[in-house]
Parts: structure tokens; C-alpha cells; sequence
């Protein structure tokens, strides 16, 4: 029986994951809770699976996970203050089930410089597929990752015309259901720039060996294309329990947790280029992931304001991204990187993505 410690066990990913545990009881085992700030529903997971250890927001999760005896963490937390306990978790010789992309893009190599060999487990359903596709080859013989996009609710705009989204237009996922920072990075491809930094500091491929697809029916959830000519893909119908089983118990599968694909039924898959135009933040993001140190950290933080002030109707949807690539624009990065200068890092993006923005009411 493996035991689970889990990270943001009341958001999207937690929920998700206690249903597949509490399908296979036998197997696994809650050692551990944490969530941001809701008590209630933290406690009422806690009663139901019989969890002592009980946390709030992440310098809690963090005691938690050296705390607490655990086979896997599972970092479901939202957004870089996810990184404290990603640390922890490699530290302490915890197989890390990672959903929390912004610690290993923020951390870079403070992540991977700790991290064992299989010691991070991808949740992403893109890194996942990868994971999956890589177990038939060998490194050296990958040509290249291809990363899978549904596109957003966007797909086929011109840049012009996105400068009138609404919030309630971006919010519409056509494929996937999750919260509001996510799911706008999905509209505006942050998500898959993110995506593309995580893959490179996952799987070691250089940037210029990464592809981004857009695959509007996001039943491919990603491919590895290899030296011979072969694509190896993983295909699923889109649910994110299939991925979140793999990283509670890799390299093993948990049988009931998807419905597979029905192959009696017709249907058609495609597959399109990326807009880089009108959708510049996959290009913004390999920059940022090549140039290292704290620039990732940077482009996360100053995106992360920009979504806000999006919804806040402090900025057009088309002023995310501009607002990144000025702040990313401004930046020197210190020769060290540590958490300190990351921290510091951070509070500067902020402090100048808040700036940029002031100054689009100026416009």
C-alpha cells in the first residue's frame, strides 16, 4: 500500500486524485492533507479517509512534508509558492507526483539539482503522455517532444480581435475544467510555454527539439517522435484521472480510472501549427527557459499579476502577455540562483508587471 501526502487536496488536481484513492482503496493509503485556505473542506476530506496530518498554506505543507511518512507527494498546489514544498518533498527521498509546474520552472536547478533520477513524477497530462511514449526508447534516441494543445477557446482568432475578450470568454475551456489562473494561461498559451519549460528541465531536450500542436480534440495528449521516424503518442479521452493515478503509483497503472476510447464510433483527430502571431507566449516562454536563472521565475510572476488584473478589467486580454514581455524586457538576472534571489526576483516582477499595467490605463 502506498502512502499519499497531498498537496492542494481541496483544488481541481486533490479532489481528483482522493476520487481515484477512494476507487482503490487497498492500494493507497492518505497519510496527509494540505490545502490553501479551506479549513471546512480540508477537514471533511481528513474525516473521511482518516488523516491526522493537517495543513494550511504552503510554509505548512512544507513542515508537513518533512513531517509526515510518505511514499509520494503529490504538489498540487497553485502557482510558485508550490516550490517551498517541492523541495521538501525531494529532500526528504519522496517520489514527487508533480502537478505544481511553476516549482520546477521556478526552481530550475534548485529543483533539478536535488531531484533523483524517476524521483519526479509528471502530472501534467502532456508531461505524462511524454513519460509514458519515452518508456519505449532510449534518451539518445529521441529526435524530438512534440506537446499537444487544444488551442484554447481562441483558436483561429487573429491577435486584433482578441484585444475584446471578456473574462467570461477566456474562462470557457472547450476541453478542460480547471480554476481561473489556469485556465486563462490556457487561453492566452502561457500554459504551454509553461509547459514547454517543464519539459525541457523534465526530459532534458533542448528547446529547439520541443514542438507545440494544436490538437483541438486533446485526445493526444502529447508524442515523442524518435531517430528512426517513429512518433510514439499516448492517447485518452481527456480526464485528468488517468495522469494523477500514474503519479500516485508509477510506473504502474490503476485499472478503472479512465474510460477508454471508443473505437467503433467514427471520429477524426487534427492537427494544426501553432499561431505564433496571435499567440506569442510559447515563443516568450523557450526565450525565458534558455536564458535560465531567475527569468522563468520573472515571466511566472509577472504573469500571474497580469491574469489578475485581466479579471480585475485592468487590462485587455492581448495585455497579459504584452505585460509579461515588458517586465521579462527590464529584467537582470543575478549570478546565483537561491531562493532568496528568487524570492526577490519575484517581488521585482511583480512590483514592475503592476507598473506596466497602471500604465495601460494611460494608453
Amino acid at each position: 500500500m502506498r502512502r499519499i501526502l497531498i498537496l492542494g487536496s481541496t483544488g481541481s488536481i486533490g479532489t481528483q486524485a482522493l476520487d481515484v484513492i477512494r476507487a482503490n482503496a487497498g492500494r493507497f493509503e492518505v497519510v496527509g492533507l494540505a490545502a490553501g485556505s479551506k479549513h471546512a473542506a480540508v477537514q471533511a476530506q481528513a474525516a473521511e479517509f482518516g488523516v491526522e496530518h493537517v495543513a494550511l498554506g504552503a510554509l505548512e505543507a512544507e513542515q508537513l512534508v518533512r513531517d509526515v511518512e510518505a511514499d509520494v507527494v503529490l504538489n498540487g498546489i497553485t502557482g510558485s509558492v508550490g516550490l517551498g514544498p517541492t523541495l521538501a518533498a525531494l529532500e526528504c527521498g519522496r517520489t514527487l507526483a508533480l502537478a505544481n509546474k511553476e516549482s520546477l520552472i521556478v526552481g530550475g536547478d534548485l529543483v533539478t539539482a536535488i531531484a533523483a533520477p524517476g524521483q519526479i513524477v509528471p502530472v501534467d497530462s502532456e508531461h505524462s503522455a511524454i513519460a509514458q511514449a519515452l518508456r519505449t526508447g532510449d534518451h539518445f534516441e529521441v529526435r524530438r517532444l512534440v506537446l499537444t494543445a487544444s488551442g484554447g477557446p481562441f483558436r483561429g482568432r487573429s491577435y486584433e480581435s482578441l484585444a475584446a475578450v471578456t473574462p467570461a470568454e477566456a474562462l470557457a475551456h472547450p476541453t478542460w475544467d480547471m480554476g481561473r489562473v489556469v485556465t486563462t494561461n490556457s487561453a492566452t498559451l502561457v500554459n504551454k510555454g509553461l509547459e514547454v519549460i517543464e519539459a525541457h528541465l523534465l526530459f532534458d531536450v533542448a528547446y529547439g527539439d520541443i514542438d507545440v500542436v494544436v490538437h483541438p480534440q486533446s485526445i493526444v495528449h502529447s508524442m515523442v517522435e524518435f531517430n528512426d521516424g517513429s512518433t510514439i503518442a499516448q492517447a485518452s479521452p481527456p480526464d485528468m484521472r488517468l495522469p494523477i493515478s500514474l503519479g500516485l503509483d508509477w510506473p504502474h497503472r490503476v485499472s478503472g480510472v479512465g474510460h477508454p476510447l471508443d473505437w467503433t464510433t467514427a471520429s477524426a483527430w487534427t492537427f494544426e501549427p501553432l499561431d505564433e502571431v496571435a499567440f506569442p507566449a510559447v515563443r516568450l516562454a523557450k526565450s525565458v527557459g534558455r536564458a535560465r536563472r531567475t527569468f522563468p521565475a520573472v515571466f511566472n510572476a509577472a504573469n500571474e499579476q497580469a491574469v489578475d488584473a485581466f479579471h480585475d478589467g485592468k487590462l485587455p486580454f492581448t495585455g497579459i502577455v504584452e505585460t509579461v514581455q515588458r517586465v521579462v524586457d527590464d529584467h537582470e538576472a543575478p549570478a546565483e540562483l537561491t531562493r532568496d534571489s528568487l524570492a526577490e526576483a519575484e517581488r521585482w516582477a511583480r512590483e514592475h508587471a503592476d507598473a506596466a499595467i497602471a500604465a495601460f490605463a494611460t494608453r
